[in-house]
């Protein structure tokens, strides 16, 4: 037997934990910038709150433990909970909500297991499932597409919405959250799956004016945005191709069959890929370094089990968006998987 003998690999990486989360920010740009141009500046609002609270948070954490509060700031990575739960909640939702869900992340979630490197769960998707079993009114609440509305929002009554739950003219959210004919819109997944309820097929319920060809009218633009940022972050070597490939793979084909079985009943691929949190979630949630697998073969486990419940959660389950839940069930499964996948020690096991 021929070994190979090389150097030990000395050269270190040059990203540091703060370049690393800053970039992941910036990919997320594209998918912000396009929900805000469909659904409102209140995307902008509640990551302007989210950004405030998780540095408040995080720094008054750090003092109640002692720890230096700068280079833990300073890493970023309270910057990219705050980024990513933002952009989770709807728009115009109650700034409490946001506050609540950034101190649960922050406080809970990342500080309590003993900061970055040690929470087990993902920190923004833990705060999500928290304030959508807490608060299920005021986190379904998203708007329609703007151009879908009777009359635009204007900012001041936007910022009046998110700040005092009531417009300029004394209407509430519920009022304004209305289409051209009068009715309120259900987000795209949320419509199907009511749609189906009630004995319509998919086919029927897409008919309805909040979807395209394939998908919801934002949803989709939305989803491309977040694909275009995720590819970057490949590209870049900031996260591995193995989750968000697996988890887009998994889901495309359980929801083709799905499709190819019962095509009354459930939506084709594009629109499972195409709506909700999907590409958000493959990109920038599932492949969270500290609490997703980091075997490339794990990594591919994790991800298409992730796949698999979000379209067995959004099948059966009583949440249209499974992403979350998915996300965390999974985080759960992390040290199962690593146990199984990780590669064996050089030595261990020959025999003798």
């Amino acid at each position: 037997m021929k070994l190979s003998m090389a150097s030990s690999p000395h050269n270190h990486s040059q990203k540091s934990v703060r370049s690393l989360m800053i970039t992941v920010i910036c990919a997320c740009i594209p998918g912000i910038l396009t929900q805000a141009y469909f659904f409102g500046f209140g995307v902008l609002i509640q990551l302007v709150i989210a950004l405030v609270t998780a540095s408040a948070v995080e720094a008054a954490i750090l003092k109640l433990r002692n720890k230096p509060i700068l280079p833990a700031l300073n890493d970023g990575s309270a910057w990219l909970t705050a980024v990513l739960l933002a952009i989770s909640i709807p728009p115009l939702a109650p700034w409490w909500i946001t506050v609540i869900g950034i101190i649960f992340a922050i406080a809970m979630v990342k500080q309590l297991y003993g900061g970055l490197g040690f929470n087990i769960f993902n920190p923004a998707m833990g705060a999500y499932v928290l304030l959508l079993i807490a608060f299920p009114v005021q986190m379904t609440s998203w708007m329609p597409a703007e151009q879908l509305l009777t009359t635009a929002i204007p900012l001041s009554d936007q910022l009046a919405l998110i700040f005092t739950q009531m417009n300029g003219t004394g209407l509430t959210l519920d009022d304004v959250r209305v289409n051209a004919d009068g009715v309120t819109m259900a987000t795209p997944l949320d419509a199907i799956k009511t749609a189906v309820s009630q004995n319509y097929t998919v086919s029927e319920a897409m008919l309805g004016m909040q979807f395209s060809d394939y998908a919801g009218i934002g949803w989709q633009w939305v989803n491309v945005a977040y694909l275009l940022g995720g590819i970057y972050l490949i590209k870049t070597k900031v996260i591995n191709w193995h989750i968000p490939v697996s988890l887009i793979a998994t889901l495309a084909i359980c929801s083709a069959i799905g499709y190819i079985v019962s095509p009354g009943t459930q939506a084709g691929s594009a629109f499972h890929l195409f709506s909700g949190a999907t590409m958000l979630g493959a990109f920038f949630i599932a492949t969270d370094p500290v609490s997703a697998c980091t075997t490339d073969k794990g990594r591919l486990i994790f991800g298409a089990a992730i796949g698999l419940l979000i379209y067995l959660i959004r099948h059966f389950g009583g949440y249209p968006d499974a992403v979350a839940f998915a996300v965390l069930l999974m985080n759960m499964a992390v040290p199962l998987i690593e146990h199984y996948t990780q590669p064996r020690t050089y030595g261990h096991g020959a025999k003798k």
